[in-house]
């Protein structure tokens, strides 16, 4: 049986893999990308541009390895069930790991990529329902519902690379990266409150509000459905509007002064505002006369929210569930949050202004990026495969 309990701390849970995998992946693939934009790197691409490539591999690619360690420990928490372990857990990560490797190529095997990605996300889906269901925890059931939307979302990519649906491409990559961005919202409604509430030791408490949180959840995906397969910029500029004063009032209602005396907190809170910011940019850009460029709205949403979260998110969860304190994280960490920081803002804020080489920026934000990834793996390797 490939379940079989694992002969090494790493292949315990699936934080482990995924988390490093991610890390790893996310400084390697940007590093690619910066050869590819800056120095004019050449990998074969048909059918598809080097923007979507780079967009498929860090939504697809790493976001994609950070939810998959983050709900295989999670489910395994909730349901008490084992997701995945051993031989299994060590399958599951080499089906991502092996799809990577093939599209780092360009679109040479892209067949043969598209298959083992597709195998890779469906096990996942089908590990993550299962125990679900078996254990009856259907409030669980919408955040895995939208693992099973992004797995159809990389389908519809391929089918466009491969030449068998229109648009498939554009609609798999905006729609995986809107899927991936309601389930930030939807996981850190949860989580942020609960984190700066322990950080006190519990002396204030954090209440969410279904008049916050019913129109959040309906205008987004409203917003999300327009952006992805209608383009009516107006209806998308007025649904940012709404969306960025609901969010930025949940925000102000959750802060509190102990979030800034932790990396741990203040980069995942500073995540939250930087996709709230990307919904000012969206209602700017859309109603107004200020000429601001759709990428910088994107990456905020991205570089800000994705990658900002994630790597505080993959930080604090690799301590709590390796018996570590999450208030004393190793000493390097900061420096990482401080670099992811940089790459945002170098990526969305500075360019508004135009003082600098727009293309200069990028390249400083990409360098931001890689530094971040490259502390988190060298910080964080010893905790992730060490027994707990």
């Amino acid at each position: 049986m490939l379940s079989n309990k694992p002969t090494t701390a790493f292949l315990e849970v699936g934080f482990r893999p995924f988390f490093l995998g991610a890390g790893f992946f996310a400084m390697l693939t940007m590093a690619l990308w910066s050869a590819i934009y800056i120095f004019q790197l050449d990998i074969t691409l048909d059918n598809i541009s080097q923007f979507e490539w780079h967009a498929h591999e860090m939504i697809f690619g790493y976001a994609m390895a950070v939810i998959s360690g983050f709900l295989l420990t999670s489910v395994r928490t909730w349901t008490r069930k084992v997701t995945a372990e051993g031989k299994a857990l060590l399958l599951l990560f080499s089906l991502w790991a092996t799809a990577r490797i093939l599209f780092l190529f360009g679109t040479s095997f892209i067949a043969l990529a598209a298959i083992i990605d597709t195998a890779f996300t469906l096990w996942l889906t089908y590990i993550l329902f299962h125990r679900i269901i078996k254990t009856k925890q259907w409030h669980q059931i919408g955040i895995i519902a939208k693992v099973l939307l992004i797995t159809s979302c990389n389908i519809m990519f391929y089918a466009g690379a491969l030449g068998y649906l229109d648009n498939g491409v554009i609609w798999g990559i905006f729609g995986g990266m809107y899927i991936i961005i309601a389930l930030i919202l939807t996981m850190g409604r949860r989580v942020i409150p609960f984190f700066i509430e322990r950080a006190t030791n519990d002396a204030v408490k954090l209440f969410n509000t279904k008049w916050v949180d019913i129109p959040n959840l309906f205008l987004f995906l409203a917003f999300a459905i327009n952006e992805v397969f209608v383009g009516h910029e107006a209806t998308s500029g007025y649904l940012a509007i709404v969306l960025f004063g609901l969010n930025a009032y949940r925000l102000i209602r959750w802060h509190h002064p102990i979030i800034w005396q932790q990396g741990l907190l203040w980069s995942i809170y500073l995540s939250f505002w930087m996709m709230t910011f990307g919904f000012a940019l969206f209602a700017l850009m859309y109603l107004s006369s200020v000429d601001i460029p759709k990428l910088l709205a994107l990456h905020a949403f991205t570089v800000g929210g994705i990658g900002m979260i994630t790597i505080g998110m993959i930080s604090r969860v690799s301590l709590a569930h390796t018996g570590r304190n999450v208030y004393d994280p190793p000493k390097a960490i900061k420096f990482a949050f401080v670099a992811i920081l940089l790459s945002a803002i170098t990526r969305v804020i500075i360019p508004l202004f135009d003082i600098l080489p727009y293309e200069t920026l990028i390249g400083a934000s990409q360098i931001f990026w890689v530094l971040a990834f490259a502390i988190f793996t060298v910080a964080y390797a010893p905790i992730l495969i060490k027994p707990k």
